[in-house]
């Protein structure tokens, strides 16, 4: 190995901790969990409905990136139910697990219970801060049966960060459980000065209950269900409701928001009834994630580490999204402006016109033990904010709502002008502003994923290849806006400045040995000769010469980095290649969806075709046809699915949004708000789809609905139905 890099590696290994990385200590694929969400709370569960609370364990409730619930088992007559079946519906909206029981011992009052004889069902759902469940036994016997139905649970509001590895020196006091009658509630006083309080109630009443167990005796009849309650109430206010009409009442409010939310979006339906599973499951895992904020709706990035607010994420996701509901830019644009950077905070990385990175609300972030609180750490969310205002602007024609974001984008294009280009070379550059903070912050954002060809880590400020993309799509789009909205001299000055950008781009980062554009400049502004996937968001925002694609695209598509699957983030041919890396050989689906989306941009329909088919075919071997984060970009072979990385998270926004993204690279799909028209360049079915219907395609109050069918000669296209005033346009 060479001493060089073995020294960089030995020294990014030392660094780890202070990356905030998580240790895979287990494989969450392996466990296959359970989630759910609703606004700022999340839940993971094991296929029975249990948290078991191990050390290295996920499971639990987690509310403002606390875990609350931390151990959850439930035992029947002192042993674990067997299971049956566990799925969380399509739409995202309840678990449902069926257990029976075990082989139950003679008793000296009752006979022995052969297994199967006794169902329960456990459904449960979140709801504003609360997990509700219903519990129904039923008993199949021929004989009324006693039953001992115990539920062990434990809380140890333990913060996010500390789930994921991190150790504190102190931690706040337990306080003692308060038990009353049907309800338990366990409490913990963080450093932060700050009460954390969890509420168990039940119906009915257990007949022992203390601070860690619920115990119910029930006498369940031949053929009768007895039905159990709980509700687990996260910093609860005045209970009010009886807990089995909670459960309800809850269930009509959680389904009612979820089916207003859902119908925003254009509905999809195809002739592989394989890819309906996973697009109803791409849209179910993306309105989930959607969190309501005073500014609109926001897509939290990911399940389990990054359920909060993270710019880059919504950003892309957003994009991604953009043709099916463009409400979630819009709120996300609003959100993010609102929670723009002001001001310098060197421990924030903020500075600014600076877009934010991510929000943490646990009490590590509250006491400065993680830089995260409220964190600038990124170097792309900025420049994507304006791509994304204009991309709204160009989807919805909403002008009112880019006229009123005009101030913040106007300070983000002064943070690209100023802190961004840090030596005034025409590049944006990044470099944490102290020990704490990230050391890169792309959005290959490990220690380890920017370096040189041999290896050696690069030093900063570093110029990431796809940042620059970012900035010239950002000054092309806001010099429309400012046209749009009769700012002529500001239209022309960012002309000129995409202009300029554009032919120093290609002329210090194209590398023509290479066939691509290289991963980045270093601090010395020394290139990085690498081929990286990066290298594919370049052809997204049009900076790209014409000249170039073609190079760029064979060298994406090429065996080195097109596994079968997807692009890998580094291809086999780079020193840091790694198929079980995070971000050094792995296939991540949001990437290849962005990179889809260049390809298609400069005509290469048949490439992003071949993205497409290997997702699809990857979701295929994945549980609840799901896109995770990422996996292992080992080469597919015939007859086996992908290689899963160990602590992905599933589901994650900008991955779940990445089929539909790729169902509008390959159709060509763009709308004219003005025109009213919607309409389809070049459209190419990928291989797996013979026909694709899209209903509510939205251009204000207007719509249509469309078919796409294969035909001997192309893709055929037919109006099904029209809402308003609306044309469709096919470009073959």
């Amino acid at each position: 190995m060479d001493t060089t890099l073995s020294d960089d590696k030995a020294a990014a290994d030392n660094q780890l901790e202070g990356q905030f990385v998580i240790p895979a200590t287990g494989s969450l694929h392996e466990l296959r969990p359970r989630t759910l969400k609703h606004g700022d709370t999340f839940a993971v569960f094991d296929h029975n409905g249990d948290a078991i609370g191990a050390p290295g364990s996920t499971d639990g409730i987690y509310h403002r990136d606390t875990r609350y619930l931390s151990h959850l088992f439930l035992s029947i007559d002192g042993l674990r139910p067997i299971l049956l079946s566990s799925t969380v519906r399509d739409n995202n909206a309840i678990l449902t697990c069926d257990l029976t029981n075990p082989d139950l011992a003679e008793a000296s009052d009752q006979p022995a219970l052969a297994h199967d004889l006794i169902h329960i069902r456990r459904s449960r759902f979140l709801w504003n801060g609360g997990c509700y469940e219903r519990m129904a036994i039923r008993n199949f016997n021929d004989a009324a049966r006693r039953v001992r139905i115990e539920l062990g649970f434990a809380a140890d509001f333990a913060d996010l960060f500390e789930v994921r590895g991190t150790v504190r020196k102190r931690r706040g006091e337990h306080q003692k459980p308060r038990v009353d009658g049907d309800s338990v509630t366990l409490g913990y006083m963080g450093l932060d000065q700050r009460e954390r309080w969890l509420r168990l109630r039940f119906d009915p009443a257990p007949t022992r209950l203390n601070g860690g167990q619920a115990v119910f005796e029930l006498t369940v009849e031949p053929g009768q269900t007895r039905r159990i309650f709980m509700e687990l109430q996260c910093d609860p206010g005045e209970a009010k409701r009886p807990v089995d009409i909670g459960f309800f009442d809850a269930l009509i409010d959680s389904r009612r928001a979820l089916r207003k939310s859902a119908s925003r979006a254009a509905s999809v339906a195809t002739s592989n009834e394989i890819f309906n599973e996973g697009v109803r499951r791409s849209v179910s895992d993306l309105y989930m994630l959607v969190t309501d904020t005073p500014q609109g709706p926001y897509p939290y990035a990911g399940i389990p580490w990054f359920s909060t607010v993270f710019g880059r994420d919504a950003l892309i996701t957003s994009l991604e999204t953009l043709w099916l509901d463009p409400t979630i830019a819009c709120g996300v644009l609003n959100h993010l402006a609102v929670n723009q950077a002001t001001e310098f905070d060197a421990a924030a990385d903020a500075e600014p016109g600076k877009i934010l990175h991510e929000v943490r609300y646990g009490e590590m972030a509250e006491l400065g033990e993680v830089p995260f609180r409220r964190y600038y750490g990124s170097i792309d969310s900025t420049p994507l904010f304006i791509v994304l205002a204009g991309a709204y602007l160009e989807r919805t024609g909403d002008l009112a709502t880019i006229k009123k974001l005009w101030p913040n984008i106007e300070a983000a294009l002064g943070w690209i002008d100023h802190e961004g280009d840090r030596d005034g070379d025409g590049f944006v550059e990044y470099g944490r502003r102290t020990s704490e903070g990230l050391i890169n912050q792309g959005w290959k954002d490990s220690l380890d994923s920017v370096f040189h060809a041999d290896g050696r880590l690069a030093k900063g400020p570093i110029a990431i290849v796809e940042v620059q993309a970012y900035v010239y799509g950002a000054w092309r789009a806001a010099a429309e806006m400012a046209r749009l909205l009769g700012h002529a001299r500001r239209e022309f000055e960012l002309e000129a400045k995409a202009d300029i950008l554009r032919m120093q781009f290609d002329e210090h980062f194209f590398d023509a040995e290479l066939g691509t554009y290289v991963l980045a400049l270093d601090g010395d502004k020394k290139p990085c000769r690498v081929r990286s996937s990066n290298a594919g968001h370049a052809l997204l925002t049009g900076i790209a010469l014409p000249e170039r694609a073609a190079a760029v695209a064979a060298t994406l598509m090429n065996g080195a980095s097109f596994c079968g699957w997807g692009i890998r983030t580094i291809p086999t041919s780079e020193a840091r290649y790694n198929p079980m890396s995070y971000h050094n050989g792995s296939v991540w689906p949001h990437d290849n969806a962005v990179i889809a989306a260049g390809l298609s941009r400069y005509g290469f329909r048949k490439e992003a075709a071949r993205i497409f088919e290997g997702l699809f075919a990857a979701s295929i071997y994945i549980d609840l046809r799901r896109q995770p984060e990422l996996f292992c970009g080992f080469s597919r072979h015939p007859g086996s699915g992908p290689t899963f990385y160990p602590v992905a998270c599933s589901p994650q926004a900008w991955a779940a949004a990445a089929p539909l993204s790729l169902i509008q690279s390959c159709l060509g799909l763009s709308f004219d708000p003005a025109r009213s028209e919607v309409s389809f360049d070049r459209p190419l079915l990928p291989d797996f789809l013979n026909g694709i219907t899209l209903r509510g395609l939205k251009i204000g109050d207007k719509s249509v609905d469309v078919a796409l069918t294969r035909g001997g000669t192309g893709v055929v296209v037919e109006t099904l139905a029209r809402r308003g005033d609306i044309r469709v346009l096919t470009a073959n």
